[in-house]
């Protein structure tokens, strides 16, 4: 246990400066707009082309993985959102991003560091997979799902456009697809590129929770929604717990891969949630109190679910 708390304390750490100083120097929102270009234009790009293309292509074309992964993540959404919408009566527009609030964990600024400090670099290849489908996946159904829900009104063929726009110019989709026709073409990066890969990949970590922890202190808890209760159950224990049953039942793979991808299903919900929230006006205040609320709380059970994974008594297949 010791050496989770090792592992865990620079990461919430970092979290925990970002919001001290946040709070304290009291600077606008505004002033981290830079660094969250650097995170998602340089640092997170590097580190994500920098993992694939240093893999066999082999290990990149899993396809049965990443099927099984986003099939899991896409369970609990849409239990998520049949629970909200047909029991709790919500509107449309607010099941959709209280069902993203327990899918959609904050797996690319927490997830590469901590699976990479966690299972070494083993773990490089099924979190850029993990990290990349995913998002693309959200991307596409938010909308998709606002615009059944009304909340955007663009002509179904310039919404498609710019939905894939999103999807195929991300930054993050970018990296990869570049990093997987280097590992393709087996080509060699120039030693000054390397270098240049290397030092953004190194800031990625540190900035990117740095950055969460001063957007934690911007938004402050004003009260807690009943519904969150159950949304962050549903973020932190089912989420992991359904990664786990649907790998094991989908395949025999490695098991850095099988807790790799536990370990980001495990995560708090992501910035990006509130972020979607903002975009169409819909569960704001919820929506941020859902990113605090789940990030405190995973201090408690990320421990939790380390030890159950370095203690072996979560086995690699839970049906061998």
């Amino acid at each position: 246990m010791a050496n989770i708390v090792a592992l865990l304390l620079p990461f919430f750490g970092l979290i925990l400066i970002g919001f001290a100083a946040a709070r304290l120097t009291k600077q606008p929102a505004e002033a981290l707009g830079w660094m969250n270009t650097f995170i998602i234009y340089a640092a997170l790009p590097a580190l994500f082309f920098k993992l694939v293309s240093r893999t066999p292509i082999e290990d990149l074309a899993r396809i049965d993985f990443i099927v099984s992964d986003i099939g899991a993540t896409y369970l609990v959404y849409s239990a998520l959102f049949a629970i909200t919408y047909f029991l709790r009566r919500a509107t449309f527009a607010d099941s959709t991003i209280q069902a993203f609030a327990g899918a959609y964990g904050n797996i690319g600024y927490m997830g590469p560091g901590l699976a990479l400090l966690a299972f070494g670099e083993a773990a490089a290849v099924p979190v850029a997979l993990i990290v990349c489908f995913e998002n693309a996946m959200h991307f596409i159904v938010a909308p998709a799902m606002m615009a059944v829900a009304g909340g955007d009104r663009r002509p179904p063929f310039k919404l498609a456009a710019d939905v894939l726009r999103k999807v195929v110019l991300h930054p993050f989709i970018l990296s990869t697809a570049l990093g997987f026709l280097v590992a393709a073409s087996g080509a060699e990066v120039p030693l000054a590129g390397q270098r240049l890969v290397d030092y953004l990949a190194q800031a990625a970590a540190p900035c990117a929770l740095f950055a969460m922890g001063v957007t934690l202190a911007l938004r402050p808890l004003k009260r807690v929604p009943v519904e969150i209760g159950y949304l962050s159950i549903a973020k932190l224990v089912l989420l992991p717990g359904t990664v786990y049953i649907v790998l094991s039942l989908a395949g025999d793979f490695d098991p850095v891969w099988v807790y790799s991808a536990v370990l980001l299903a495990g995560l708090p919900t992501a910035t990006n949630v509130f972020v979607i929230s903002q975009q169409y006006g819909v569960w704001q205040e919820r929506a941020s109190a859902t990113v605090l609320i789940t990030t405190t709380l995973s201090v408690l059970t990320l421990p939790v679910l380390l030890y159950l994974i370095n203690a072996r008594i979560l086995p690699p297949d839970l049906f061998p």
